[in-house]
């Protein structure tokens, strides 16, 4: 398994960071509460003084500290779509899916009609240990009300995340008993996985679907194809769709895996970054398996990093959608205070040199939705549609030609069928109503669904009824969704997959979920058949 990677680079880079890092936490509290406009050597800035004549000078009394946060997020945005700055609040909210753990409680949930429900409780975490089941109802945290109260996301996250020994109560409503049940539940390090599956979609055929790049991705993923390669994996299908980024040293990590020693996989410049390269290293495991990898408009950064340096490589085939189109490297630097700045200082070019970087004219609502555009011009139903300058268009070494200037654009494309047969599944899938009635019968039926006691069961033996499908209709037509008859039979079968994974996954997870909706999976199934390409043999 490869361990080495030619970036020395980035090493620099990240020691003089530390460095930098270093000398923050050893700052005296007299300077930690100085401005974070105040940099040596120019303290008297123009943000500086306006700063302190505000203080001094205006008619009512302000909170500094939120004024300096107003004006560094406003002189951010005015640089590019990717350079953010990260608030004391939102910084372990950001950070730890990318350290590939956090301290909390332990468990999955979802806001379901003002009530956090516990979709399930993380396997050997602390929640499961005092008892927490999935389908609890959370009602109370500590004193205070969580339920009937408009509470979000992210402050159930806030009340429920902790430092590891701290403890907290919690009153859960269950059904089937009366009245609420106390749990006192310490928190402990949870660890966040970037791997959501792996397991054999096909004979020889492996499957290994990513959700991020994060400093545990690497393990997670070689550890996944040792366990594959001993239940008889010969070729993988890496599934990378909505796969927004992550660490770039991930990417390369688990580029280099694929292609032999030598091999660019990527490189960076800005203009006060040098060029830096990485290259493959030796004893790859993977270099010769057959590798077909999934993309979509969701795919960015180090997906695409993955993506480009296969496919610049002449390594496999790609598959599906055009990717999101970010070529742009950012670095975080500490604040004295707890907050950060991601700062864009590179570009990253594929091994043919081309920059991925989907165009930006300064409207930032207007980049971040034009993925959704792809639908709304029809590019993800006619890929005829997409053009490309003949100054975007590269040569692989081995003749194949690939563009730059917008995402990566696969080698095999999938267009979203326009069926209109199937208006009616898709609305029920796309108004979140069979997710919905998904929900509710598991939560309803967990006993006897749990009864099943393995997902090998669950999807052999559950059967999807017309009585059933009649309750789901009826549910549908309730929140405005409704079909013809013609409509109804039509999207019948393709209805009862995918609600038997909504099923699966909320009984099993993942693993209860792709293993039953790779039959409806077009991308996978294209995939699969793609295997017989010169491409994918390569």
């Amino acid at each position: 398994m490869k361990r080495r990677i030619v970036y020395l680079p980035l090493i620099f880079s990240v020691l003089i960071a530390g460095a930098i890092y270093l000398g923050m936490r050893l700052a005296t509290p007299e300077m930690q509460q100085q401005s974070v406009f105040r940099i040596p050597g120019h303290s008297d800035t123009k943000l500086g003084s306006i700063l302190g004549y505000i203080e001094q000078d205006y008619v009512d009394v302000i909170d500094r500290s939120k004024l300096e946060d107003e004006a560094i997020k406003a002189m951010i945005e005015e640089l590019d779509p990717h350079s953010q700055y990260i608030s004391v609040e939102e910084f372990h909210e950001m950070n730890d899916p990318l350290l590939g753990s956090f301290e909390g409680i332990g468990v999955s949930f979802r806001i379901e009609k003002d009530t956090i429900t516990v979709i399930s409780p993380i396997k050997g975490g602390p929640s499961e240990k005092v008892g927490i089941m999935a389908g609890d109802r959370i009602i109370y945290i500590e004193d205070s009300l969580a339920a009937g109260v408009e509470i979000s996301n992210r402050d159930a996250m806030r009340q429920l995340k902790g430092n590891k020994g701290t403890k907290v109560r919690v009153r859960v409503l269950r059904r089937g008993v009366d009245g609420l049940i106390d749990y006192t539940i310490t928190r402990d390090v949870i660890p966040t996985y970037s791997l959501d599956i792996a397991y054999m979609v096909a004979p020889e055929t492996g499957f290994i679907r990513l959700n991020k790049f994060s400093a545990t991705t690497y393990e997670e993923f070689s550890e996944a194809v040792d366990e594959l390669l001993e239940e008889g994996m010969q070729r993988l299908i890496l599934d990378l769709r909505g796969n927004t980024g992550g660490y770039l040293r991930a990417a390369t990590q688990l580029a280099d895996e694929f292609l032999p020693d030598g091999k660019l996989i990527v490189y960076t410049e800005g203009k006060n970054r040098p060029r830096s390269f990485a290259f493959a290293s030796t004893d790859g495991q993977l270099e010769e398996m057959r590798v077909i990898v999934l993309i979509d408009e969701g795919s960015a950064s180090a997906s695409e990093i993955v993506a480009g340096a296969l496919q610049d490589n002449d390594r496999g085939t790609i598959v599906g959608r055009r990717s999101f189109g970010k070529g742009l490297v950012q670095e975080q630097l500490p604040m004295p205070d707890g907050s950060a700045v991601r700062l864009t200082v590179a570009r990253y070019y594929t091994p043919t040199g081309r920059s991925i970087q989907k165009p930006y004219n300064g409207d930032k609502e207007e980049y971040h939705h034009e993925a959704m555009d792809r639908y709304l011009n029809g590019e993800v139903m006619h890929p005829d549609s997409i053009h490309f300058a003949d100054s975007l268009k590269y040569l692989t070494p081995g003749g194949k030609t690939v563009y730059g200037g917008g995402g990566i654009m696969p080698d095999v494309y999938v267009a979203i069928e326009a069926d209109t047969t199937m208006a009616y599944y898709n609305r029920l899938a796309n108004s979140g109503q069979l997710f919905q009635f998904a929900f509710d019968y598991a939560d309803k039926h967990r006993p006897e669904l749990m009864a099943y006691g393995s997902v090998d069961n669950f999807k052999k033996q559950f059967k999807f009824t017309d009585v059933l499908y009649r309750d789901l209709q009826a549910f549908a037509e309730e929140k405005g969704v409704k079909g013809s008859k013609e409509e109804q039979r039509v999207a019948r079968d393709r209805t009862a997959i995918l609600f038997k994974a909504y099923l699966g996954r909320n009984l099993f997870d993942d693993a209860g979920f792709y293993p039953i909706y790779q039959e409806i999976d077009d991308v996978l199934q294209k995939a699969l058949k793609s295997f017989d390409t010169k491409e994918a043999a390569s």
